[in-house]
Formats: structure tokens, C-alpha cells, sequence
């Protein structure tokens, strides 16, 4: 009954695909400037989720900072590999010709201990934590888009069934007058009509201005040049976030769990850092040495070792034990805060879900049918106004309750996309 039902109500406006004014304006066959104003605007296309997110990482600054982070780091490994420098020292002994010394010699300081391969891991890991958070960013991104995205859907949704609201609150209005200059109904009534009916347009006025807010957010994500796309959406209110089947053990590729994985690492590598810099480096030296009292060269070779006796580094090696432990603490904690929130991400998911199919199922077309009847009954005199008022107020609402759960589900699914770092456009199902 409820699919007979649909195209003769104003309810297809929820479930139909939704375009903006504009777009309707552009296709509209009894608009005589309509192909005017299409030929001359090109620029604002449908937009579609999978190219808000396209247009919005292609845009976002923080994506571009984040890159410049990763090719710095970059530098910072080849850094950390590099060996010191030899030195070059000449000594001169005596300024007189005869008796002058004159000594030339090479100085190569020599790393012991591992001191190079422990700094190139200190500098690989902090690489790859700058990687992981480009991928974290990325998902924030994606999910900050979806859910703005899905926000300016709804509240266009909103605009749409405030307006039906609007029509159908004044086809009730209209009816009472008729009643009333009938001498059928009192007068009360239709003083009740309009007071119902001034109500829909405060909420219309109040849905519109919702509409401007969402999409101004949503143009926020996309980018000056890509503003106006913002204006027209492209969404199919059958397509809906797809339940996620995963285990508590299966979250550890999240990335926020990866960069705490990998801060561990790296304060692994910097407690091995700092071990190897308690072994004392080398300098050995080579050259020779001119003297001319005797007339001869002599070779020069020397060594060089420290004596590790008032520093021993273990200042340093305590404070990265401490901060590896801290590391580790970290990320369990972090852990147990992803299985908690995941665990009430898909809770919330399954209520919202659950939700939307009651509301499509049974709530819309029982208050779909209960409308009908009371309007039918109404014009044909056998139900009062009143009647008529409750069974309008309460397709309202439930049309309002759905648009609501509908947003929920979709905001719901854009928190588990921030939290597992994936796209909310590859986690879709149809529905009927």
C-alpha cells in the first residue's frame, strides 16, 4: 500500500533523489529561461560525495603542511646517516727557518656502538609516523566531508518537507474556510488552521536557514573555487551506510592505534640511541711531520679515546626508558578508548539503522494513511477539525523523526570513518 501511496503524497520528497533548486530550474521544461540560465552557468554541476571528497583533499591545506612534513623528514633520515666529517690540522712549531716544525695531519672520528643505524631508526620511524598521519588526515578529511555532505542533503531534505508542509497546511486551511463560510464548522477552527499553519512557516524560514549554515560548512571543506558546487547535491536517500562486521581485535590497522604502535617504536629506537651513545667514539689520525733541524719527514698517527668516567650518558638513556614506558602506556590506553568508541559507534549505528527502517516501514506509511482518512473524513463532514489537525501534525513529525534518524545514521557512520580511517563511500548498501 505504501509504495501506491508514495507518488500521490508529499512523502516522495524524502525518498526521492535529491537535486537542488537550481537543478530543477535548469530542467524544467516549462521554464522559458531555464535553458538561458543553464547554458550560461555551466560551473555548478551536480555534486556528488565521492567528488566533495575528491575536490576537498585536493584543497585542504593540512593535506598540503602534512606532505611538506613528509618530505622534510625525508631530509632527516638522510641526515641521520650521514657519517662525521674528517679534519684537517697543521701545526707549526718555532717561526724560525732552521729550526721549524712543521706538522700536517688527518683526523676521522669514528662512531662506535651503532650510534648511525640507531639514529637512522630514530629518523625512520619518525617518518613513518608522519606518513601514518597524512592517511589519518586524509580519513578526517573524507569523514568531515560526508558528514557535511550528508548534513546539507538532510537540511535540503528539511527545506523540501517544510515546504510540503507548508502546502498541505494550507489545503487544510483552505478546507476550514470553506467549512466556515458553509456555516459547517466554527470559526474557532479556522482561527486554529492558520495559527497551525503559521507555525509550518516558521519552520520552513527555520529549515532554510539551516540549509544556508550546511552548506556553508560544506563549501568551508571544499575550497573557494569549488563553493558553488556546494549549492547542488546529488545523493540518493535509498543509499545508506553498510554495517561494519569487525572484531575489537581487528582495529589495530586504525591509524590512530598505528601512530601510537609507531611512537613506541620509535622511543624503542631512541633508548637504543642513547645506549649506544654511552660507547665513546674514536678519532684516529694520520700525518706527517717536517722537521728541519733534522731534515727529514716523520710520520704521525695518533688515536684518541675518551674516557667515559664523569659523563656516561645515563641521564639521557633514563629519560628514554621513562618516555618508552610512557609510550607504551599511551598506547594501551589509546587502545582500549578505539574498542570502547567502537563498540558505541556501531551500538549507535544499529539503533539508527533500526530506527530508519521503522520509521520507512511502519510509522510514515501509518501516518501517511491516518492523514488521508482524516482529510477524507474531514471534507466529507465526519471527522472534526481536530481530527484532521492531530493526524497532519503527526505525519509532520513523523516525517520530521525520520529525516532526524536518517542524519544520526549518517553522522553516525562518519565518527566509525574518523575512527577506522576509511571512505563512508565505499561502506554503502541500497535500500528499498
Amino acid at each position: 500500500m505504501y509504495r501506491h501511496m508514495v507518488p500521490m503524497t508529499t512523502f516522495a520528497l524524502v525518498t526521492a533523489t535529491l537535486y537542488s533548486s537550481a537543478t530543477f530550474a535548469q530542467v524544467s521544461p516549462s521554464n522559458s529561461d531555464g535553458q538561458a540560465v543553464h547554458k550560461a552557468a555551466p560551473v555548478a554541476q551536480p555534486l556528488t560525495l565521492s567528488e566533495a571528497i575528491r575536490l576537498a583533499l585536493q584543497f585542504s591545506p593540512q593535506i598540503v603542511a602534512n606532505q611538506q612534513e613528509l618530505a622534510a623528514s625525508e631530509g632527516a633520515v638522510i641526515q641521520a646517516g650521514a657519517r662525521p666529517n674528517p679534519e684537517v690540522q697543521a701545526l707549526l712549531e718555532d717561526t724560525r727557518r732552521d729550526s721549524r716544525t712543521t706538522t700536517v695531519q688527518l683526523s676521522q672520528p669514528i662512531e662506535l656502538g651503532g650510534k648511525r643505524l640507531a639514529r637512522i631508526s630514530v629518523a625512520e620511524a619518525a617518518r613513518a609516523q608522519t606518513a601514518v598521519d597524512i592517511e589519518g588526515r586524509r580519513a578526517q578529511i573524507r569523514a568531515d566531508v560526508a558528514d557535511a555532505f550528508f548534513a546539507a542533503a538532510i537540511a535540503q531534505e528539511r527545506v523540501k518537507l517544510a515546504q510540503a508542509s507548508v502546502d498541505l497546511s494550507m489545503r487544510g486551511t483552505d478546507a476550514v474556510s470553506k467549512r466556515v463560510q458553509a456555516g459547517k464548522v466554527s470559526a474557532v477552527d479556522e482561527t486554529r488552521a492558520k495559527v497551525a499553519h503559521a507555525g509550518v512557516r516558521l519552520e520552513l524560514l527555520q529549515a532554510q536557514s539551516e540549509l544556508r549554515s550546511a552548506r556553508q560548512g560544506l563549501a568551508a571543506l571544499l575550497g573557494p573555487a569549488s563553493a558553488v558546487r556546494a549549492q547542488t547535491l546529488v545523493w540518493q536517500s535509498g543509499v545508506q551506510p553498510a554495517a561494519r562486521n569487525l572484531e575489537a581485535s581487528q582495529l589495530s590497522d586504525v591509524p590512530v592505534l598505528r601512530q601510537a604502535r609507531l611512537e613506541v617504536d620509535k622511543r624503542q629506537a631512541m633508548v637504543e640511541l642513547e645506549e649506544a651513545r654511552r660507547v665513546p667514539d674514536v678519532t684516529v689520525t694520520l700525518g706527517a711531520k717536517r722537521d728541519q733541524q733534522v731534515g727529514r719527514n716523520q710520520a704521525v698517527i695518533g688515536l684518541a679515546i675518551p674516557i667515559p668516567v664523569l659523563d656516561t650518558n645515563r641521564g639521557n638513556l633514563l629519560q628514554a626508558l621513562r618516555l618508552h614506558d610512557k609510550a607504551e602506556a599511551d598506547f594501551q590506553a589509546t587502545r582500549i578508548r578505539v574498542e570502547t568508541e567502537w563498540v558505541q559507534l556501531t551500538e549507535r549505528q544499529r539503533f539508527a539503522q533500526a530506527e530508519v527502517d521503522v520509521l520507512r516501514s511502519e510509522v510514515l506509511p501509518g501516518a501517511e494513511s491516518a492523514w488521508q482518512a482524516a482529510t477524507t473524513g474531514f471534507e466529507l463532514g465526519k471527522f472534526s477539525f481536530l481530527d484532521a489537525l492531530d493526524a497532519q501534525r503527526t505525519l509532520l513529525q513523523a516525517r520530521a523523526q525520520y529525516l532526524r534518524a536518517l542524519n544520526e545514521l549518517y553522522r553516525t557512520n562518519a565518527n566509525i570513518d574518523r575512527l577506522l580511517g576509511t571512505s563512508g563511500e565505499e561502506q554503502t548498501t541500497s535500500k528499498p
